[in-house]
């Protein structure tokens, strides 16, 4: 149930031989997001449960979920990339439905990050999830 987006991160990551160039991917991904409006970096759209400064704001288009996410950490604005990538155009009933913790455990992502910044992914998906149920 994965967008293309995601299968093109995935079949990307399945040539990149080691986690380094994986990590060096991610970070790429989230150098080429779109940054966040400043004035949206605000309380409310503050992702808690990071260790990183954290936002995300949802978008809802005919009946799609999108968003825009920023982060002061570059490895963390590459997994708001990766999470875009999830979670972009699909339908808002159908983002719960989503199993946000297999699709990274196919990149690796679950094998690779510090507990903190697994327990930052979690906090992200968890709003995700939250939004797009306030959305429904």
């Amino acid at each position: 149930m994965a967008t293309q987006a995601f299968e093109d991160i995935a079949e990307t990551f399945d040539f990149l031989d080691d986690w380094e160039e994986r990590y060096r991917h991610v970070i790429e991904l989230g150098r080429a997001m779109p940054p966040m409006d400043p004035a949206l970096q605000v309380p409310a759209t503050k992702v808690e449960g990071c260790a990183s400064q954290v936002w995300i704001m949802p978008r809802i288009e005919n009946g799609r979920f999108d968003f825009q996410g920023d982060s002061d950490a570059m490895i963390v604005r590459g997994l708001i990339a990766v999470l875009h990538a999830l979670y972009s155009g699909v339908p808002v009933a159908e983002v719960d439905r989503i199993d946000a913790q297999a699709a990274l455990a196919r990149l690796g992502l679950d094998e690779h990050l510090s507990s903190q910044r697994s327990n930052g992914l979690r906090a992200m998906i968890q709003r995700i999830r939250q939004l797009s149920a306030d959305a429904a």
